[in-house]
């Protein structure tokens, strides 16, 4: 983890026409592929971003925290990253309760980002490695997209993710009114934090603009760990369509951690997690009053990763402690060709990528 404090960025200043074209930028649009088919199934996993369990709280489980009049606290989720410990404080958007047609009521209601968000926000990065969509602004440190409404509801359908307008627009709502400060101590020991909306800016399209034109241009700025990997070119490569194709938010946890940590995976070895990790670092368990039923639900997710053509097998082994007591259990991973030639091309990307920028 790096010690470097996550610089702030400009929300009010126009961006620049060179935001939209620049060295950086086309080094995160560009992907290392066999042809235009294979590159438009691929997106970029952001390493410490994607490690944060930022959407591990379900809607079920938040109307178990929700106080009178619709509020929730704010939630504490400890988690580590490459050793490090790491705590998320999450603060929930307060929203105004519409009907289907859009109008306010007088009601509201808070939410904190959950499995829909999530969709949301991997489907805004996608967009952004499309050419003129994307932005990366070095002078303001800044990055986003430029999207209409209708552009982002079209590409989730063809992901399998239909949503209606008015979901849409919720969740973009929860995603620039939430908040998240990740803390942890730094390489030397001191206090390190960030603290930013899901995203930084949202600028929306009034509704009767966009009844005149459902293609009108929405704004988002990322989170500014999403621009510190663009900087640093700290995102990988990885099969996005796969991880669009999974059905449980806990397997595509479980794929973008082995994108961002099996990066030499290879036929002839393989790669353990634990049940303990796995629990403690997506917080995508912690729903389940039983440990037997955390662990089954992980085991399905196991099966549905493998389905997904990400590995060949995997072993289960269970260990137990006094009077045969369940401790822990451990799964030994075997990758498929597929993905391993995918960490390979991701490998190499990265390497040429970060060549490149050296040599601007």
């Amino acid at each position: 983890m790096s010690d470097k404090p996550i610089k702030k960025s400009r929300k009010d200043k126009p961006l620049p026409a060179d935001a939209f074209k620049n060295q950086q930028l086309n080094l995160f649009q560009e992907f290392l592929a066999n042809s235009s088919e294979e590159k438009f199934g691929l997106g970029n996993a952001v390493d410490l971003w994607d490690s944060v369990p930022r959407y591990s709280i379900s809607r079920k489980r938040q109307d178990e925290f929700r106080l009178s009049g619709g509020f929730l606290p704010i939630t504490t989720i400890n988690f580590k990253y490459r050793g490090h410990e790491l705590s998320a404080h999450i603060r929930p958007a307060r929203i105004e309760l519409r009907n289907k047609e859009g109008t306010r009521s007088t009601e509201t209601i808070e939410y904190y980002p959950s499995a829909r968000e999530e969709l949301i926000e991997h489907a805004l990065r996608r967009i952004a490695v499309e050419q003129q969509s994307g932005f990366y602004d070095k002078s303001d440190f800044r990055s986003g997209c430029r999207f209409s409404l209708h552009q982002l509801r079209s590409h989730l359908a063809s992901q399998g993710h239909s949503l209606r307008y008015d979901e849409l627009t919720e969740g973009l709502d929860i995603l620039s009114l939430s908040s998240i400060e990740i803390e942890g101590n730094g390489d030397h020991g001191e206090v390190t934090y960030t603290r930013m909306n899901y995203l930084s800016l949202l600028a929306r399209v009034r509704r009767k603009d966009l009844d005149a034109d459902p293609d009108a241009k929405w704004l988002v700025q990322f989170h500014p760990l999403i621009t510190d990997s663009i900087q640093n070119i700290t995102y990988r490569q990885f099969n996005y369509k796969r991880l669009m194709n999974c059905r449980t938010q806990l397997g595509r946890w479980l794929i973008s951690q082995l994108v961002l940590k099996y990066t030499q995976a290879a036929l002839t070895n393989s790669f353990e997690m634990r049940y303990s990790t796995i629990k403690r670092d997506s917080a995508l368990l912690e729903g389940y009053k039983r440990g037997r039923a955390a662990i089954a639900a992980l085991d399905g997710a196991w099966v549905e990763v493998k389905s997904l053509g990400v590995l060949t097998s995997y072993n289960k082994s269970e260990q137990r402690g006094v009077r045969g007591k369940l401790e822990d259990v451990i799964y030994t991973l075997y990758p498929s060709a597929q993905f391993t030639a995918e960490q390979k091309a991701a490998n190499r990307r990265q390497k040429d990528s970060k060549l490149m920028n050296i040599n601007d």
